[in-house]
């Protein structure tokens, strides 16, 4: 072998980069304790999109009992709806969260201040459950552009935060879910009552 063949250098070709990865699409629901409402919500509306969906639903309290499971008196409604309680583990509401979060629901009005001073730039993301549904209601279905959940949930946020700013000089609206915590069952179901057709209505509107 001639020695200038022995020292040819093959030249290198450059690989296409992968694709980045993307994120899901994540919501995140806030309530107290982290164990009635918001668990609620989390497991419902993760169980009503489906695995498929790309995205993530998750959940915090304001004053979470941390390591809790879902409330006792919580649990059947969420089974007999379709959503699981297993596993569930309540958590600490944080500004990281927050700040992960595409969309975040707290269950109140003042949850949703608490989250709004712990990351004021949320405050476009940022509704009461009943608020989105109730806001959902003034949305042109045509608007939302045909597409995943995660892209028509996307998609919705910033209308949302347009028929907010129309309709925020119309009072009488209460957005606020209650806190059925240590009291009785009949208090748990109307709660859970008042949590399911708002969830139903965000899961409409993302499958399309």
């Amino acid at each position: 072998m001639s020695d200038r063949l022995a020292h040819h250098t093959v030249p290198v070709i450059p690989q296409p980069a992968s694709p980045a990865p993307t994120r899901p699409f994540t919501v995140l629901t806030v309530c107290t304790g982290n164990i009635c409402r918001s668990p609620a919500v989390e497991r419902l509306l993760a169980a009503r999109l489906g695995p498929d969906a790309d995205v993530r639903v998750v959940s915090a309290g304001t004053g979470a009992l941390a390591g809790h499971p879902v409330s006792g008196p919580m649990v059947p409604l969420m089974t007999a709806a379709g959503a699981s309680a297993d596993g569930f583990a309540a958590r600490q509401l944080t500004a990281e969260m927050i700040r992960e979060a595409d969309l975040v629901l707290p269950l109140t009005r003042r949850h949703r201040s608490a989250v709004v001073e712990l990351v004021p730039g949320a405050v476009r993301r940022t509704f009461t459950l009943l608020e989105l549904a109730r806001l959902a209601g003034t949305v042109d279905p045509d608007a939302i552009l045909a597409g995943s959940p995660a892209q028509r949930l996307a998609a919705l946020v910033p209308l949302l935060t347009g028929e907010r700013a129309r309709h925020h000089h119309r009072p009488g609206f209460d957005d606020d879910v209650p806190d059925p915590y240590r009291q009785g069952d009949a208090v748990y179901a109307r709660v859970f009552a008042a949590i399911e057709p708002a969830v139903d209505v965000i899961a409409r509107l993302a499958r399309g």
